[in-house]
């Protein structure tokens, strides 16, 4: 049984739209979980490479000269240190844009009793005594305090984590979401051809002969419409990682969300797994019913 024999359904167009959208949907979820665990990893290695001195404000009759003090303190502390390549403390421009995303472009900085930070870098390969350079730092700046974002580190990758997991668990819905409508749409077809299968089966055609061309017309229209979804998904990253790329500095805190070439190609894995769980389900369907029915 050729499945172009098989006239075309009235449901045929909405599943189509069906398929389409949940493939688009599931493409959408593979690239947040490769940009949420890209994101992760550039955050977790420019963190790993820095330390953050805090010097904050003493509580003293001269605060800023307190602080001017302790800051230099810190920093030949630093500068003293194996394994510490820079330091430098960050410029009252540089904190001010900082807290801009908070306080707005027209903080009064200088009227604000903030920590001092300073800036240092890791030399590459060398092992930092954070607990160490800590101790020395207290004695040399004792409000200063000594930040490896080793904390930060851990969150970024719990919460990758959890985007890439969440992601698979989307994945999986719709995968389960697909092979009900591939199921529901087989029952119909067989309903809507159920005299040419029973004609079929009086000429002597096994089950598996019928099964065959229901599992193949799914396959390929399954395959087209859920390319089609993950070909707009493709398009939509492409633009919205244009996008960003002109008005990233509105929203500083949001990563690249723009996807190598061949990442973009990932994405039509999706029509290729969706034709063949919508492959496996119309077979599967299509023998139970017709166990069912002889």
């Amino acid at each position: 049984m050729n499945s172009r024999l098989m006239p075309q359904t009235k449901g045929a167009a909405p599943l189509d739209v069906v398929i389409a959208v949940m493939a688009f949907l599931a493409a959408l979820a593979f690239g947040a979980s490769l940009v949420a665990n890209r994101a992760a990893e550039g955050w977790s290695q420019g963190l790993s490479s820095k330390i953050t001195v805090q010097v904050m404000v003493p509580d003293s009759t001269d605060p800023r000269g307190d602080l001017a003090k302790e800051t230099e303190a810190a920093l030949s502390v630093l500068r003293a240190t194996p394994g510490i390549a820079h330091a430098a403390p960050l410029s009252e421009a540089e904190q001010a844009n900082l807290i801009k995303p908070w306080l707005g472009a027209d903080a009064l900085v200088a009227d604000l009793p903030l920590p001092q930070l300073i800036d240092a870098d890791i030399a590459p390969g060398a092992i930092l005594d954070v607990k160490s350079l800590a101790a020395q730092m207290k004695l040399a700046a004792p409000h200063a305090v000594v930040d490896d974002h080793s904390r930060w580190i851990a969150r970024l990758h719990d919460l990758a984590s959890t985007l890439v997991w969440s992601a698979y668990g989307i994945l999986f819905l719709i995968a389960v979401a697909t092979a009900a409508t591939v199921a529901f749409a087989t029952r119909a077809g067989l309903e809507a051809h159920h005299e040419m299968v029973e004609l079929l089966h009086q000429m002597g055609a096994r089950s598996g002969f019928v099964a065959n061309a229901f599992e193949w017309h799914y396959f390929r229209a399954t395959l087209l419409a859920a390319g089609a979804g993950a070909a707009f998904a493709a398009l939509a990253f492409a633009l919205a990682g244009g996008l960003q790329s002109v008005g990233y500095e509105a929203v500083p805190f949001l990563p690249p969300i723009t996807l190598q070439p061949i990442e973009l190609l990932w994405f039509f894995a999706v029509p290729a797994a969706a034709g063949v769980i919508a492959l496996l389900t119309a077979r599967l369907s299509v023998l139970a019913a017709l166990r069912a029915l002889h």
